[in-house]
């Protein structure tokens, strides 16, 4: 569990407005905070099993909060797990860089079939 400090640093750091304390940015923030807490609490106590426990908790309702966060404002969503350098933002990263070469694939090739439809075009008017 965080302390009062930190938690205050957190909600500080990624408020939406002055007064915000309960976004769902926040919270995933928060929850971030605390399942990094408790992984470094478990690597050396193997054997806490209740931790543990509370650990899976916390990364289910972090889970469940960014798909409601990526389902509502997906371009918060993409900056904050950037931010907290989530792996979902390394996944979407990737996704994003596939897409690009995937488009800059089809423009080069509809640019080679546009040249191949005027060369068959200077052949009928030659004929």
């Amino acid at each position: 569990m965080l302390d009062k400090k930190s938690k205050e640093k957190v909600i500080k750091k990624y408020r939406v407005h002055e007064t915000d304390t309960g976004s769902p940015q926040v919270q995933i923030a928060i929850l971030t905070e605390e399942i990094k807490q408790l992984t470094e609490h478990l690597k050396q106590h193997k054997h806490d099993y209740s931790s543990r426990r509370g650990l899976l908790k916390k990364v289910s309702e972090r889970r469940k909060l960014l798909k409601y966060l990526q389902k509502e404002n997906s371009d918060q969503f993409k900056e904050l797990a950037e931010k907290l350098k989530l792996r979902i933002a390394q996944k979407l990263q990737a996704e994003e860089d596939e897409e690009k070469a995937k488009e800059k694939k089809y423009i080069v090739t509809s640019e080679d079939d546009d040249t191949v439809e005027d060369d068959s075009k200077e052949t009928k008017d030659k004929k």
